[in-house]
C-alpha cells in the first residue's frame, strides 16, 4: 500500500511504566497524576520535532506538572529509573541530567568530607 508523501508528525510511542517508586494505602503515586487525564503527546515528543514546538510543548506540560498532587513522587521517579524521555515531575531529560549530575557530585563531595574527618580524628 502507498504512503502519502507528507504525513503529519506522529507523537513518539510513550515508553512503558516502570514500577513506582513508592506505594501506600491509598495505591501508586501515579493514580493520583493529573497527566493521566491529559494527552501523552504533551508529555512525550513526537519525531522530528522542531525545537521551537518541542520548548512550548515542554513547557506545556510543566504547567500540567506544576498542578500535580504527586508532582515530587514523580520526578522522583524519574530520577531513581532513570526515565530517558519525556517530561516527568516538570522536568524535561536534560534537565533531569543536570539534577542526577550534581546529586552525584554532592555525593562525593560529602565522601570526600567524610574521609577527611576520618582521617582527621585518627591523626
Amino acid at each position: 500500500m502507498l504512503q502519502p508523501p507528507h504525513q503529519p508528525l506522529q507523537v513518539a510511542a510513550v515508553p512503558p511504566q516502570r514500577a513506582p517508586a513508592r506505594e501506600d494505602e491509598a495505591g501508586p503515586w501515579h493514580a493520583e497524576a493529573v497527566c493521566r487525564r491529559d494527552e501523552a503527546g504533551l508529555f512525550f515528543a513526537p519525531s522530528k520535532e522542531p525545537t521551537a514546538a518541542r520548548l512550548a510543548r515542554e513547557e506545556a506540560a510543566k504547567r500540567v506538572c506544576a498542578r500535580c498532587p504527586v508532582m515530587v513522587e514523580c520526578r522522583e521517579h524519574a530520577l531513581l529509573q532513570p526515565e530517558p524521555y519525556g517530561v516527568w515531575g516538570g522536568l524535561t531529560a536534560a534537565e533531569r541530567r543536570v539534577v542526577l549530575a550534581r546529586r552525584r557530585r554532592r555525593e562525593v563531595e560529602l565522601r570526600k568530607a567524610a574521609a577527611t574527618e576520618r582521617i582527621a580524628q585518627a591523626g
